[in-house]
């Protein structure tokens, strides 16, 4: 009897779709900004909802790679119990979070940069409080609402390099890094506004700009958003993309507290996968979803 044998294509291409509006940025020529406050966030240039179908990735969650898609979904129980006890995160979480993406990549050894609450909630009252020298790690935003790679690849270089001789500076160097992020949802689900991430052999390449982060107490007003910066071709920037149909997006619904997603912002090794852009959409697919509330670590993989 002949045995059916079914490829990766087929068993993606069998996964549930939501159907979902992802932000591009918009054709054309743009001085690409993103500016962040306490509880806001916006971005210089035009950008364009379009139509995508995102799959639901949770009944094959063990297919997924980094090397192949540039993310993958694995499985750990948290000892912090309220992420909102910003002491108890900034003590424990980021430890813990460097000796399970050890595990889950194989590497010598990871530097966590800092954690983020992302949320659905309404944040109008706390972006209009008052703050002088806001720092953009610790604390509260909504979801990134465009694709996007937080690191473009200059920042990537720059954030590997610099990791290493903060904690290893006499160590022997390393042969390749991955910036990443780790990601989990903490409360209940199905989330109102969950994380898309987009396999990263589906990049066409001409589709990619730089947007520059400037983080601000307020937001500059008029020409002054877009008004020249000296040395910003030298600024952490992130990737932004503009729309193309090749793009295959996935998500996995109704994560749990116990659902860690790892994806990378920058691989040194061009011979895989080596980024994973990614954005927040509204899920209307799924009955009764709830508001999303997730922290995020921006870490660097190393191998000696």
């Amino acid at each position: 009897m002949a045995t059916l044998v079914q490829t990766a294509e087929e068993l993606e291409n069998g996964m549930r779709e939501a159907p979902a509006l992802v932000r591009y940025l918009g054709d054309g020529d743009f001085v690409t900004r993103r500016y962040v406050m306490q509880g806001a966030e916006i971005n210089t240039g035009e950008y364009v909802d379009h139509p995508v179908r995102i799959r639901d990735g949770m009944p094959i969650r063990d297919h997924f790679t980094l090397d192949t898609h540039g993310f993958t979904i694995g499985k750990h129980r948290s000892a912090v119990t309220d992420f909102d006890d910003r002491e108890t995160v900034n003590q424990a979480y980021n430890a813990e979070v460097e000796e399970v993406v050890k595990a889950m990549t194989g590497a010598s050894f990871v530097v966590a940069q800092g954690w983020m609450i992302r949320t659905s909630a309404d944040l109008t009252a706390r972006a209009k409080e008052k703050v002088e020298n806001y720092q953009h790690v610790g604390g509260i935003q909504p979801p990134a609402g465009e694709a996007h790679i937080d690191y473009n690849p200059r920042t990537g270089m720059m954030v590997g390099e610099r990791g290493y001789r903060q904690r290893r500076p006499d160590g022997p160097g390393f042969k390749r890094h991955i910036c990443f992020s780790f990601w989990r949802s903490f409360l209940p689900g199905p989330q109102d506004w969950p994380l898309a991430v987009m396999d990263g052999r589906s990049i066409v390449g001409d589709e990619l700009a730089s947007n520059t982060l400037f983080v601000v107490d307020s937001f500059p007003e008029g020409d002054a958003l877009t008004a020249p910066v000296e040395g910003e071709d030298q600024m952490i920037a992130a990737s932004i993309f503009r729309y193309r149909p090749e793009h295959r997006w996935w998500y996995f619904s109704n994560m749990s507290a116990d659902d860690v997603l790892l994806f990378k912002f920058f691989d040194s090794d061009h011979d895989v996968t080596w980024r994973c852009p990614h954005t927040a959409f509204h899920d209307t697919s799924l009955p009764d979803t709830k508001i999303r509330a997730s922290i995020e670590v921006r870490c660097t993989a190393y191998f000696e």
